[in-house]
C-alpha cells in the first residue's frame, strides 16, 4: 500500500505528517507554583525530559480561563491563559523553549461550544429573544402550549437534556453540559471571531491546533425529524452527511475558511480533527483543502484483538491514501480508559468500544481482574507495533510511564461531569482516572494514615514542589511510586526507556516513502472462544528500507523472517523466537 504523497514529508513545512505527538492534559502534568494544579510554566520546565523522550510536538489540552465545568473545554476567554495555570507571557515563554529544543506547540480549539461564562453567552442571556446576541448561539421557543417542552428530546453527551431553559421561556442547545451553550456557526460573528482566535495563536507561536468536536459545527434544526436523532456519535451514523448535528457536510466549508488561515502562515499552519465519524467519511476532514489530519480513533477503540487491530490500521490507511495526508494512530487519551488497564482486562468483544473497562470503572476496579503484567506486556508490543506505522503518532501523557487507570478514586474527589454533573452518573464514572497528576518523584510519596489506604496526603510524587500549598487535585495512589519518572529513568528495562528507545530508533529508521507491505507472517487470529476475544494471529509488516515490524498475538512463539534484529518489547525464547504479546523491529535480510 502506498500513498501518492510518498516523498512530500521531506518538506519541512509538513513536519506533522509523521510527528509523535504528546498529549499534555496542563492541569495534571506539573505543578510549579505549589497550587496542586499544573501550569503552562510546569511544562516549561519539563521540556527537558520531552526532548529526551523524543517527541516532535506538544499538544496542550485547555489551558483557558474556565469554571472547569468539563476540564477546560469550557471556554470563558479563547484568547488568554487561566490565571490558575499562568499568563501569556508563561505561554510565549513556552512556546519559546520549545522551539529552541525543536518541538512544536499544537493548541487545543474548542469551537462547537463556549462556556456560559463568555461574555458573548452573558450578552446574550440579557438580550431578547430574536436579537443579533441570541443568534450567536442556538436559542429555540420550546414545545407545548406555553412552550414548557424543550425543542426535541435530545439527551446531551453526559446525560440529562441537551436543552436548558432561560427566564424568558427560551431554550438553548448544549450538545454537553449547560455551562457549554453551542455556537451557531451560521452567524457571521462567529465565524469571524475564531478567525481571529486562529491567527492571536499563531501569532503567538502556536504551529498548529487540535480542533476540538470538528464534527459538529454545522447544524441543521429546521427540519421535522429531529427527534429521530441522537447528539452523540453512534455507530449507526448515515454516510450522507445528512445527521442534523454530527458530520453534516456544511462543516466543510468552516474548515477550508480556516485552511486559508492556516495558508498565510510560513510554513502553512496544522490541524487535527477529532472528529468521530465514520471511517468512511475521514477523509474529508483530513484533506489538503481542510484540516489536513484527523484522528484514527478505530485504533484506540480496539481491544487487544489482532483482527479487529489490523482492520482498524486497514481503515486508516486507507483514509489517508483518500485524502493525501498521513494516517494517525492513538491508543490512549484524557477522554478513555488507558491502554495498559484495557489490554490487562478480559478481551471480550462488545457491541459498544470499552464497555467492559467501563463498567468495571464504574466499580471501582472490583468486577474483573486487572492483570497488570500482562496489560503492560501487550502494551510494550502495542507501542511498537504503532510506532512502526507510517503517519503521526500521538501519545497521552503518563502512558509512556506505563501508568495504569485509576479506578477507585473516591467518588466525592471525582471532577469529570459525566461522573457526578449528569444523570449518567448511574452508567459512568467518567475520566478522571486517566487524568491523576503524573508521578515524577518516588520519594515524595504521600503519607498513609494505614498502610491498607490507597490514597495518602501531604506528597505529590514531585508533581507539585516540596512546600506546596495544595493537595494535587485529583489523589494519586500509592502504588504509583513504582511508575515515578526518576524510578523508570534508572531502570534500563522500564516503559520509559522503552519509549526512549522506540522513538529515537523510529525517527532513525523512516524515510520519506510512506508505503507499507504486508509479509507472510502476518496471519489472522483462530475462532472466537467465547471469553478472551479472538486468540491468535500477527501483525506483520515492512516499510519501505527494510524495516519490518512483527507482533505475536497467539499462545505460540513464531519463527522471525531472516534479518537482524533491531529491538524487541521483550525478551526472545530461548530458540529466538517470538513470544506472545510480544513485538519486534528488524532489519530484514536482502
Amino acid at each position: 500500500m502506498k500513498g501518492d504523497n510518498m516523498t512530500e514529508v521531506n518538506d519541512p513545512s509538513l513536519w506533522w505528517k509523521q510527528a509523535v505527538v504528546y498529549q499534555v492534559y496542563p492541569r495534571s502534568f506539573k505543578d510549579s507554583r505549589g497550587e496542586g494544579l499544573g501550569q503552562i510554566a510546569g511544562v516549561t520546565e519539563k521540556i527537558g525530559y520531552l526532548k529526551e523522550l523524543g517527541v516532535d510536538a506538544i499538544w496542550l489540552s485547555p489551558f483557558y480561563p474556565s469554571q472547569l465545568a468539563d476540564g477546560g473545554y469550557d471556554v470563558d476567554d479563547y484568547r488568554n491563559v487561566d490565571p490558575k495555570l499562568g499568563t501569556m507571557d508563561d505561554f510565549d515563554a513556552l512556546a519559546k523553549a520549545a522551539h529552541a529544543d525543536g518541538i512544536k506547540i499544537v493548541v487545543d480549539i474548542v469551537p462547537n461550544h463556549s462556556s456560559n461564562l463568555h461574555e458573548w453567552f452573558k450578552a446574550a442571556l440579557a438580550a431578547k429573544p430574536g436579537s443579533p446576541e441570541r443568534d450567536r448561539y442556538i436559542f429555540r421557543d420550546g414545545k407545548g402550549p406555553n412552550g414548557d417542552e424543550p425543542p426535541t428530546n435530545w439527551q446531551n453527551h453526559f446525560g440529562g437534556p441537551a436543552w436548558t431553559r432561560v427566564p424568558d421561556g427560551q431554550w438553548y442547545l448544549h450538545m454537553f453540559t449547560k455551562e457549554q451553550p453551542d455556537w451557531n456557526w451560521k452567524n457571521e460573528d462567529v465565524r469571524a471571531d475564531f478567525i481571529k482566535t486562529l491567527r492571536f495563536w499563531l501569532d503567538h507561536g502556536a504551529d498548529g491546533f487540535r480542533v476540538d468536536v470538528a464534527h459538529g459545527l454545522a447544524k441543521d434544526l429546521d427540519r421535522d425529524d429531529l427527534d429521530d436523532y441522537v447528539v452523540w456519535c453512534t455507530n449507526d451514523q448515515p454516510e450522507d452527511g445528512s445527521h442534523p448535528v454530527i458530520d453534516r457536510d456544511e462543516v466543510h466549508d468552516i474548515y477550508h475558511e480556516w485552511r486559508k488561515v492556516f495558508n498565510e502562515y510560513d510554513p502553512p499552519a496544522f490541524a487535527v480533527a477529532e472528529a468521530w465519524v465514520r471511517p468512511s467519511r475521514q477523509h474529508l476532514y483530513a484533506s489538503p483543502d481542510d484540516l489536513g489530519q484527523i484522528f484514527n480513533f478505530e485504533f484506540a477503540k480496539k481491544d487487544w484483538i489482532r483482527d479487529d487491530m489490523h482492520l482498524a490500521i486497514e481503515e486508516g490507511l486507507e483514509s489517508a491514501e483518500r485524502s493525501g495526508s498521513t494516517a494517525t494512530w492513538v491508543m490512549s487519551n484524557h477522554d478513555v480508559v488507558r491502554h495498559a488497564t484495557r489490554y490487562a482486562l478480559p478481551q471480550v468483544p462488545t457491541g459498544e468500544y470499552h464497555r467492559l473497562p467501563l463498567d468495571w470503572l464504574l466499580r471501582d476496579g472490583t468486577t474483573y481482574r486487572e492483570d497488570r503484567a500482562l496489560g503492560t506486556k501487550r502494551a510494550r508490543a502495542a507501542i511498537m507495533m504503532e510506532m512502526a506505522l507510517p503517519g503521526s503518532a500521538y501519545v497521552y501523557q503518563g502512558e509512556e510511564l506505563g501508568l495504569f487507570e485509576v479506578a477507585d478514586i473516591p467518588w466525592d474527589e471525582l471532577e469529570d461531569p459525566s461522573a457526578w454533573r449528569t444523570s449518567r452518573s448511574a452508567s459512568t464514572k467518567g475520566r478522571d482516572g486517566c487524568r491523576v497528576p503524573l508521578p515524577w518523584v518516588a520519594a515524595d510519596a504521600p503519607q498513609l494514615d494505614d498502610p491498607n489506604d490507597e490514597f495518602g496526603h501531604g506528597g505529590s510524587f514531585g508533581f507539585s514542589p516540596a512546600d506546596a500549598k495544595a493537595e494535587p487535585h485529583l489523589p494519586q495512589p500509592k502504588w504509583y511510586k513504582d511508575f515515578a519518572v526518576d524510578v523508570e529513568s534508572a531502570d534500563p528495562d522500564s516503559m520509559l526507556n522503552l519509549y526512549r528507545r522506540v522513538l529515537a530508533l523510529r525517527h532513525e529508521l523512516q524515510t520519506t516513502d510512506l508505503s507499507l507491505e504486508w509479509l507472510p507472517e502476518d496471519q489472522p487470529g483462530k475462532a472466537h472462544d467465547g471469553a478472551n476475544g479472538f486468540p491468535g494471529g500477527t501483525i506483520a509488516y515492512r516499510r519501505a528500507n527494510g524495516w519490518a515490524s512483527i507482533t505475536n498475538f497467539g499462545e505460540e512463539p513464531i519463527t522471525l523472517p531472516q534479518g537482524e534484529v533491531l529491538l524487541t518489547s521483550g525478551p526472545l525464547t530461548d530458540d529466538g523466537k517470538l513470544p506472545q504479546d510480544t513485538s519486534a523491529w528488524l532489519k530484514l535480510a536482502d
